[in-house]
């Protein structure tokens, strides 16, 4: 028994073998290069020089870094909740669909598949202030639309519009948790007296807060780190000058721009290891903050 236990061991950690070192050549290997890298001024091709914590120094120095941060903060908390809102809507439309449910789940989540750079490029197409497809909708209506891409108050509103087009995969989530509540549950709270709004609050969300806890922790991180559809549409133009440049500096943003248009290899990996802080914490206090909201079927209370 011992020989088949040794030998299925032997065989898992051959299955593994190939994520193993996958992990150690492009995600450990580079994160370490990194925050070596961080200590030092490197331009990627001369020899580096050590300049100790002189780049950690100069991110509390830099204006841009604040400006840039504060940004992707702003995107996070606006296109966060309002992606996890629309998608959970759409999952119990879903829901409720008996004929054609596989044609339209198939129909939400293509979006998903198409690059982010020809979402960006679609940024520019819908919400051109000028002949824009949103703009001229709203005139069809008797409302003068905002300057999308020039007016710093209106440029990531029109980001986290653009971005909501790929949500399919938090619908997809969504559905197969809905599909999971036990409707004995349902018709329990129906027969306590319980309206729709009730049931939904008291029974669907708590059955799905799995599902929302995990969507929240995704959907945060990738925000955070948005950078296609900004730089596409911003910086990725030749006349990037008519645009609101300022308004549009994502922090993946201004960390690219350091590290592969000013060479600034050493300052560039300081920055990544900031937003790798800043992540960490955001998903710490979520996790922390999900044991008074997350219920797990078998747990005691």
């Amino acid at each position: 028994m011992a020989s088949w236990r040794n030998r299925d061991t032997r065989a898992a950690y051959l299955f593994i073998l190939p994520w193993l070192v996958g992990f150690a050549l492009l995600t450990a290997g580079p994160m370490i290069a990194s925050f070596v890298l961080s200590f030092t001024n490197y331009d990627g091709i001369g020899p580096t020089k050590n300049v100790g914590f002189d780049n950690y120094r100069q991110l509390f120095d830099d204006p841009s870094v604040a400006t840039s941060m504060m940004n992707t903060l702003v995107f996070t908390a606006l296109r966060v909740p309002l992606s996890m809102a629309l998608a959970l809507a759409l999952a119990m439309l879903l829901l409720r669909v008996t004929r054609g449910s596989g044609f339209f789940r198939t129909v939400f989540y293509l979006p998903v598949m198409t690059p982010s750079v020809a979402v960006g490029i679609l940024f520019l197409l819908l919400f051109n202030g000028n002949v824009g497809v949103i703009n001229r909708a709203l005139e069809f209506v008797g409302i003068t639309g905002p300057s999308w891409t020039t007016d710093g108050s209106w440029v990531k509103p029109g980001l986290v519009l653009t971005t909501l087009w790929a949500l399919g995969g938090t619908v997809v989530i969504y559905l197969a948790a809905l599909k999971n509540v036990p409707q004995e549950l349902y018709e329990a709270s129906e027969l306590d007296g319980a309206g729709r709004w009730t049931s939904f609050v008291n029974v669907t969300l708590p059955q799905i807060s799995g599902a929302l806890f995990f969507t929240l922790i995704v959907n945060t991180i990738a925000s955070l780190q948005t950078f296609t559809e900004a730089y596409t549409a911003f910086y990725g133009t030749a006349n990037t000058q008519t645009y609101s440049s300022d308004a549009a500096l994502f922090y993946v943003v201004y960390l690219f721009q350091q590290a592969f248009q000013f060479m600034h290899m050493g300052y560039a990996s300081a920055l990544s290891w900031l937003l790798f802080l800043v992540i960490l914490v955001i998903t710490l206090v979520q996790a922390r903050l999900s044991k008074r909201f997350v219920y797990y079927e078998g747990e005691a209370r």
